[in-house]
């Protein structure tokens, strides 16, 4: 390798460090370099003159922008890719010694008519030395704490993503569930050209609506779910008659509160199934909602078969609950309570959730 693309390939390297770096805290690094030099001026002022003291605060200020910028860009790198403490003071000690004698030597220049500044030069190099070590360590604690904060944030954001993918790939499930089954009825209803399959349609093509452009935020409006709800119980009463018993109660007004979306079709979903079971003779299925201010609570209960049927051929969905019961971990955490009473004739459900 040449000198060239050695040069071409450090000044690449270098450019990627510094861009971020001016991007997103350059304007706070330059206001600190100003408060500072601000501040020593005036304490240099009064003994030296204001003139005098802008220059020589410039130049201090000048060698402690070179030690924590040759840290910030070339020393603690070397030490986050070799995670050795040890050598990364040796470095920032080496950097101090060789930067000491310098600004002495132009400081000692520039008091020539000061010799007691002077004197004082030459009597102090060690606390130069030390203001120019720590000051580098001072700086590698900062980048610590920023690569730390980095982390965590970086950390935080790949864990709201990896939840965020995992609830769409549970709701993409438990649409397609709910989706297989009213086609399927709808078929049977269309075989029989029955009356009821225009009205499921129109029923369906509104749910659709609310599934497809409405359920892609994280909370939608409750009133919305509601609504949702009892386009599924008309679907189902127009597609079972009279022959079950399908009641809906709704307690408490609905105000601006918002839920996660498509919380409660699964249970209603499983409560259809085995309540409308061909082996009840007197199904039925009752859902009571009574809503709070910051609270929400569904009743699901449904009659079933002593035994149910085993199922035959390919088998389908089944997926409901086992969804419902995982989002409601990812978005709601120690903020719901799940109940399920499996009885010979009956099963119920009862959640119970903590609104945002």
């Amino acid at each position: 390798m040449n000198i060239a693309t050695v040069i071409s390939t450090y000044k690449t390297k270098l450019t990627e460090r510094i861009e971020p770096f001016l991007q997103h805290s350059g304007i706070y690094h330059i206001l600190f370099w100003l408060l500072l030099y601000l501040v020593l001026i005036s304490m240099d002022s009064k003994e030296l003159g204001l003139f005098f003291a802008l220059g020589t605060n410039l130049i201090t200020i000048a060698f402690f922008i070179l030690i924590v910028y040759l840290n910030f860009f070339y020393l603690f790198p070397q030490y986050l890719q070799n995670k050795s403490l040890f050598w990364h003071l040796i470095s920032l000690a080496v950097a101090a010694t060789m930067v000491t004698p310098i600004k002495s030597f132009i400081l000692y220049f520039v008091y020539y008519d000061h010799p007691e500044k002077r004197s004082f030069i030459l009597e102090n190099q060690g606390f130069f030395f030390l203001s120019f070590f720590f000051l580098g360590v001072g700086s590698s604690i900062y980048n610590i704490m920023n690569e730390w904060i980095k982390g965590q944030r970086d950390t935080s954001e790949l864990k709201n993503k990896t939840l965020q993918s995992e609830l769409n790939f549970l709701k993409s499930q438990i649409n397609p569930h709910f989706l297989f089954n009213t086609l399927n009825n709808l078929y049977a209803l269309t075989l029989k050209k029955s009356d009821l399959a225009p009205e499921i349609v129109l029923k369906l093509s509104e749910m659709m609506r609310y599934m497809l452009y409405e359920c892609n935020e994280r909370r939608v409006p409750l009133q919305k779910e509601i609504n949702y709800v009892k386009n599924y119980l008309e679907l189902e009463k127009l597609r079972q008659g009279k022959k079950f018993d399908i009641r809906f109660k709704l307690h408490g007004n609905v105000e601006d509160q918002k839920i996660a979306p498509l919380m409660f079709i699964p249970f209603l979903e499983n409560s259809f199934k085995h309540g409308v079971n061909n082996q009840i003779n007197d199904g039925f299925v009752e859902i009571q909602l009574d809503i709070e201010k910051d609270n929400v609570r569904v009743d699901i209960e449904n009659s079933k078969a002593p035994t149910l049927p085993s199922p035959s051929g390919r088998k389908s969905g089944g997926i409901g609950l086992v969804n419902v019961r995982r989002r409601l971990d990812l978005l709601y955490p120690d903020n719901y309570v799940l109940e399920i009473e499996n009885n010979p004739n009956t099963y119920k459900i009862t959640l119970e959730l903590n609104l945002d």
